[in-house]
């Protein structure tokens, strides 16, 4: 479906609807007068208004809004019906608003009862409201039907998610209905049983009983309910425990009111191959019929394992025999094929639905561009993440390949990128600056409605380019501050105002610190190289001092304490869990940002690796030694190169590939990475290790057969060099990780046949680089992935000059 048309007139003079009528047909029921208690509802909340409902237009001088499908408006006495009714396609509505007639009036016509529902929310983005005032800026003239036929978002209830799970039916009717008022007409539940502990201490209902509630509402407002059902069970070949699954469903299907479809991942959680995968699917979609006979199975082929092209040529030729029972394919992340490529692939017959991660920053399917490690070692992988801007370009390179979206989230977090998404899936062409003014408009002040959405933006570009170098943050702070100076107390207690200002003031928390303990990292480094002067033992003390003075003599303490007053503030207004201690995250990854507010921003727990292994030395000789080793760790020597691949100078030497614009997912084009998980390593493995550097954090990323291709343009050619390559182990799980890598130069001379790295671990590997490679000064370095898990990652790479390598060979 495509919109029609969609034309605002210019702006002519305010038409004040304080004293409207909502004026709609008699006898309404369902859905449709669902959504004009929804309009009568809302406006009170925000004015004090409430606005009678009544079926004729026969009061004089009283503005006059009319609700209803373009059939049951037909039926109201004394009501013109607009033009342009027949443009309507399903699901699409007009919204006039006109100030030129004796009576002021505004119809909402929907094409049917949801057009109704978009059409209600439609309106009230536009209304500007105070204490006992309703109106609007002036005239309006839309016709318009929604681009994509599905448009969604994924709801949990477990205590994974960093708010939701604290949430009650009454909130999730709330939140249900807001995202309906942006066009959505699809909610993604899950079961009581996926990966993750059923209960939290935070859940006001058990599972179950949420999820049939949640089913409740979401039919209540005539949008469909899909169901994300991963296969948690250990053996699909035992006929006792597949029995005992499909009752577990049974037991589902038949509580929950309506049911659109089923979704089941290929993993993520599950490990089924493709052939039991159907076999199985079909047995589910046969008990699904039994209560919801329109209702079909969704599969994805989303995978994470060593052999994923023998899984997908399995999958695609299930696919192949067309099975009946199959409603469509779901592209999400871990699906290693382009959606293109995938919409190629799959037979015409089955639509392709997309699972988009909108709620992480790293470590995901659309990660930050380049992100600043400061950034990921605080805010972690899912910060409050408003990026209108990426999301609209995401959504709208990849749109053609498929029918929609329901978007894959684990909270609250990412709030702004649903709604950029929900609009963004009914109009493509519509500019974000217009999404998220009218979601300022709507949930936080309509009176500065334009401001805050201008610092939603300022928000975005925090995170563009390094940090230290982002003049723009202060800036950002000092806007959202005067906006918290000048708002009312019900702005000041809205959540969706808290969650931003608290990401304001922590991103120059952070910065502050960042050029702080910068500083501080300098100075104890200087404090060192006077050692030969001073004595190994007094320079690490005095280093010592100096590094921690980011605790005794912390920067910037006023802005640390505003976030932890939001961040309680938000726990105790929507149950957002901010830190594990005080409210009940599960787990710093999981959303609690504020836990990890202080992290070290320098190098400071690597330092004290060092210090803690020079005092075993018992020479002072030998800990001189050591002293200077550990000052130039990244100095390549003379006529040698070092680049750090996780900054934003050492990759621009990586081939960007196919780039982010054109490949935002980079499936084919390498990215820069975080490895958080190196930081929580185990004392002895660090230790073996000398300590982790943060350069081993961030490290340049690539995917499955996507090289990382390291260009150098100025060597010299009478030189010898060696190359020193720092490769990062994805996280050590359930699934093997380890990965083989060769190292090859000018696509010519194989350096390094095949360098095993080892999950959740470093390796480190040296080795020769022939002269004949770079003969015309010009050398590029092609790091591949030969066999193992998808993931390669490389941190450091150095070119040391002859003589200038200590190394026996590669460790």
């Amino acid at each position: 479906m495509a919109r029609v048309a969609g034309a605002r007139k210019p702006m002519s003079r305010t038409i004040d609807l304080s004293r409207a009528v909502v004026v709609s047909a008699p006898g309404l029921a369902g859905p449709e007068a669902k959504a004009i208690a929804a309009l009568i509802d809302e406006v009170a909340k925000r004015s004090g208004i409430v606005w009678s409902n009544k079926h004729e237009c026969t009061e004089p001088d009283v503005p006059v809004i009319a609700v209803g499908t373009t059939e049951s408006l037909r039926e109201v006495d004394g009501l013109e019906l607009p033009g342009g009714l027949a443009q309507l396609k399903p699901e699409g509505y007009i919204l006039r608003a006109s100030s030129g007639a004796a009576q002021p009036a505004v119809i909402v016509a929907g094409a049917d009862a949801r057009g109704v529902l978009y059409g209600v929310g439609k309106l009230l983005r536009q209304l500007r409201w105070s204490e006992g005032t309703v109106r609007l800026d002036g005239e309006l003239d839309i016709v318009t039907s929604p681009s994509s036929a599905l448009r969604g978002h994924q709801l949990g209830y477990r205590p994974k998610n960093n708010a939701f799970d604290a949430w009650s039916i009454g909130q999730f009717d709330q939140y249900i209905r807001e995202l309906a008022f942006f066009g959505a007409n699809s909610i993604e539940i899950l079961p009581p049983r996926t990966d993750d502990r059923p209960s939290g201490p935070l859940m006001k209902v058990e599972p179950l009983e949420m999820m049939i509630g949640i089913a409740r509402v979401i039919d209540s407002y005539g949008l469909d309910t899909w169901i994300w059902y991963p296969n948690m069970g250990d053996d699909y070949s035992d006929p006792e425990a597949v029995r005992a699954e499909l009752a577990e469903r049974e037991d589902i299907f038949a509580k929950l009111p309506r049911i659109a479809a089923l979704f089941i991942p290929g993993s993520d959680p599950g490990k089924l191959d493709p052939d039991p995968l159907f076999a199985w699917s079909e047995k589910v979609a046969l008990l699904l019929r039994r209560y919801h006979p329109e209702a079909k199975i969704w599969l994805s082929p989303q995978i994470m394992r060593y052999d994923s092209a023998a899984w997908m040529e399995a999958f695609y030729r299930q696919v192949s025999l067309e099975p009946e029972w199959l409603g469509g394919i779901v592209f999400g992340p871990h699906v290693d094929v382009p959606l293109p490529e995938l919409r190629r692939l799959i037979p015409d017959r089955y639509p392709i639905r997309r699972y988009e991660d909108i709620t992480h920053n790293y470590h995901c399917q659309y990660p930050v561009v380049d992100w600043d490690s400061a950034y990921a070692l605080t805010l972690g992988r899912e910060s409050c993440n408003p990026r209108p801007v990426a999301h609209k370009h995401i959504h709208n390179v990849l749109a053609p390949y498929a029918i929609g979206n329901i978007c894959y989230s684990e909270g609250i977090n990412d709030d702004v990128n649903k709604f950029v998404w929900s609009d963004q899936d009914w109009d493509p062409a519509t500019p974000v600056i217009d999404t998220i003014t009218d979601y300022a408009k709507l949930f936080i002040d309509s009176d500065r409605a334009e401001a805050i959405a201008r610092g939603l933006l300022a928000l975005e570009d925090n995170w563009v380019g390094p940090l230290a170098a982002n003049a723009g943050v202060e800036v950002t702070l000092a806007q959202w501050r005067q906006l918290e100076r000048e708002s009312s107390g019900r702005v000041l207690a809205c959540y969706r105002f808290q969650m931003h200002l608290l990401r304001a003031y922590f991103d120059a928390y952070t910065k502050r610190r960042l050029a702080y303990e910068t500083e501080l990292e300098y100075a104890a480094r200087e404090a060192l190289r006077e050692a030969p002067a001073t004595g190994s033992l007094m320079a690490i003390e005095r280093a010592e001092r100096l590094l921690g003075r980011a605790k005794t003599e912390p920067v910037s303490a006023d802005y640390r304490l505003r976030c932890e007053q939001l961040a309680d503030d938000l726990f105790a207004g929507i149950g957002y869990q901010l830190t594990v201690t005080r409210h009940y995250a599960r787990s710093q990854g999981r959303g609690a940002f504020m836990d990890a507010i202080d992290a070290p921003l320098n190098d400071v727990r690597w330092l004290r690796a060092q210090f803690a292994a020079i005092r075993r030395e018992r020479e002072e000789r030998d800990r001189l030694a050591a002293l200077e080793r550990a000052l130039d760790r990244t100095n390549p020597g003379p006529g040698g190169y070092y680049d750090h691949l996780g900054s934003e100078r050492g990759f621009r030497r990586v081939d960007r590939g196919e780039g982010w614009e054109a490949d935002p997912g980079y499936l084919r084009s390498p990215r820069i990475a975080h490895a958080m998980h190196l930081l929580s390593m185990s004392e002895e493995r660090q230790n073996e290790l000398g300590g982790i550097p943060l350069a081993w954090v961030a490290h340049a990323n690539a995917l499955l057969d996507t090289p990382i291709v390291v260009r150098y343009d100025r060597l010299d050619p009478a030189a010898g060099y060696t190359v020193k390559a720092v490769y990062v182990g994805e996280t050590s799980g359930n699934t093997p990780r380890d990965c083989w890598v060769r190292m090859t130069a000018n696509d010519q001379f194989v350096l390094d046949e095949a360098a095993a790295v080892k999950a959740g671990s470093v390796t480190i590997r040296e080795c020769a680089v022939p002269a004949e490679a770079y003969r015309d000064g010009k050398l590029a370095l092609t790091f591949a992935r030969i066999r193992g898990f998808k993931r390669l990652n490389v941190a450091e790479v150095s070119l040391i000059a002859n003589g200038q390598s200590d190394a026996k060979g590669g460790n």
